[in-house]
């Protein structure tokens, strides 16, 4: 009876001491599973040629719900989008395709003009789920004969209080010096900026150019290195559209995605996922 007494205490103790180590939760790091984490807020980002809205399968057609629905199924937070129509012959005198996907998409807009086109304008525009504020179009350096470029630029008031700044461009395709320009202006632009920039954009050079090298010095890119290609979008073969943030901030990227939607544009959407830690 004595040993049977000492047995059982033994496996008592051994039984408790086992709970005790084993008490603390696992956590699943499977991405599938979205693992809640209180020391830092995610955003998701998209940058989107969009070809004013036509299909290039169908020359003619404007299909504004098409894109809208690319972008709500992205589930993206921000948006960039490269040209944009607004209320000219090529897509309708009275269609504001800036003001009509943020209806669509229930989201805050800023149209940012680069250029007037047949009877109306022709730029870029912004598409935010969170209240924005600062709105600015900063007019980027031109070659004699090219098509005018902006950055457009606005504060974003996030959820956890916390604010950053984000930017959206397109820069020139016809000549890789002017795009270099282009983009040291923007360098220049951010470079007091005390908030966390993120910037996006069809630059219209691959990542190997000198354009995106003097952005790499100066920013954080979410592919670093053999980014999936966006375009052309049928059987894309490189990649000109990026997304890019500040590196001081302590800003990870989540994921780089480039989607897979070949009928709404002649880009493929590119999607990001940012992680902002306190």
């Amino acid at each position: 009876m004595k040993n049977l007494r000492i047995g059982l205490s033994i496996f008592l103790i051994s039984l408790f001491g086992s709970c005790a180590q084993a008490q603390e939760p696992s956590v699943s790091t499977d991405r599938d599973e979205p693992i809640e984490n209180t020391e830092g807020f995610e955003l998701k980002v998209l940058s989107y040629n969009v070809h004013h809205c036509n299909p290039p399968s169908k020359p003619g057609l404007i299909d504004v719900d098409g894109i809208a629905k690319v972008i709500m199924d992205s589930n993206a937070d921000l948006v960039g989008l490269q040209e944009i129509d607004v209320n000219n012959e090529r897509s309708g005198m009275h269609l504001d395709q800036a003001k009509k996907l943020a209806e669509l998409t229930e989201m805050h807009f800023y149209f940012s003009k680069g250029i007037d086109y047949k009877g109306g304008e022709y730029g870029t525009a912004i598409l935010s789920k969170y209240p924005i504020s600062q709105m600015e179009t900063i007019r980027l350096p031109e070659e004699t004969g090219s098509e005018r470029r902006t950055l457009s630029v606005l504060t974003v008031d996030l959820p956890n209080g916390k604010k950053v700044r984000f930017g959206n461009t397109h820069l020139d395709f016809t000549s890789d010096a002017n795009a270099l320009a282009q983009a040291k202006a923007i360098t220049t632009y951010f470079e007091d900026e005390e908030l966390p920039v993120v910037l996006v954009g069809d630059f219209n050079v691959e990542a190997s150019s000198q354009t995106m090298a003097h952005l790499d010095s100066i920013f954080d890119r979410t592919c670093e290195q053999g980014c999936p290609p966006t375009i052309p979008v049928v059987n894309p073969r490189k990649a000109i559209d990026f997304i890019l943030y500040s590196p001081d901030f302590g800003i990870q990227t989540m994921f780089h995605e480039v989607i897979q939607e070949h009928y709404a544009s002649d880009h493929l959407p590119v999607l990001a996922k940012l992680k902002f830690r306190d």
